[in-house]
């Protein structure tokens, strides 16, 4: 497991996320685990396996222990490392969720005119891939545009923290999220460089055939100490099966028909 060698600062944004230097010689934007939002860690890693099955372009992730003695030398302000069992125990939190860090980038608000997206072949996976983990916080913020060429960017898809309803979801919650349409300019900035609507109907496919074992593997690997328990791991894959085949065709036929396509026929660009 790699080691953390320099801190560098807290970064904006309310996932208690900073920006930490490791030995393999990258930069990482670590999220700490925060009390009220105690299910960020297990959200980021789960949104972003799936991501990575999905060959989504999400930077590379991975959980990282943060050893006492390097926690020393970081402000204390907004990081804990511990939290409360049900019990009233303290806990020791040593596993965080890193996600590596990409340099000269801007955001959806700052991103200049674009003309061509180099990997706009997984914007409708993406949008998909939010319905599906009813991720309601895919806003121009969480997507960064790496510049190639003038006009020509390549888009990265970041913070998963917010997937399956929030970062503070209970057992309850999984098994009533909604099955409406998301309100994201993001996804109506994607929409745009959709050439076609079949595209939706081949991503559906994709994400209705990643293989159950994988979903529960990625589930069971969730440190002990995040505090998830068996009962919301089990949750958490009934609700993947039972959205991907039950309520993500719908939300997608929805899509299409209310943001899709009235998008595309004002400019006139319409493809069945």
């Amino acid at each position: 497991m790699i080691k953390p060698v320099r801190y560098h600062k807290k970064l904006e944004g309310k996932s208690n996320a900073h920006l930490i230097t490791f030995d393999d010689g990258n930069d990482y934007v670590v999220k700490f685990y925060q009390p009220g939002c105690e299910k960020t860690l297990p959200n980021e890693w789960i949104g972003y396996c799936l991501a990575r099955y999905l060959q989504l372009p999400v930077p590379f992730g991975r959980i990282v222990e943060i050893p006492e003695d390097f926690l020393e030398t970081c402000p204390q302000e907004n990081r804990e490392t511990e939290h409360k069992t049900e019990r009233g125990e303290r806990r020791e939190i040593p596993y965080q969720f890193a996600s590596r860090y990409v340099p000269d980038c801007v955001d959806g608000h700052e991103v200049a005119e674009i003309s061509k997206l180099t990997n706009s072949a997984m914007l409708a996976r993406i949008i998909l891939f939010d319905y599906w983990l009813w991720n309601r916080d895919r806003t121009r913020k969480n997507m960064l545009f790496e510049k190639e060429n003038d006009g020509v960017f390549a888009l990265w898809a970041i913070d998963q923290a917010e997937i399956l309803g929030g970062f503070n979801w209970e057992q309850d919650d999984l098994e009533s999220l909604p099955s409406g349409l998301i309100k994201s300019t993001a996804h109506k900035m994607m929409t745009s460089f959709i050439d076609s609507e079949e595209d939706f109907y081949e991503q559906l496919e994709v994400i209705q055939t990643m293989p159950i074992l994988l979903m529960e593997e990625i589930v069971a690997l969730i440190p002990e100490e995040w505090g998830v328990t068996k009962a919301e791991r089990k949750s958490i894959v009934t609700t993947l099966l039972h959205r991907r085949h039950k309520v993500l065709p719908k939300q997608m036929r929805r899509f299409i028909h209310k943001i899709y396509r009235p998008l595309k026929e004002e400019k006139g660009s319409v493809k069945d």
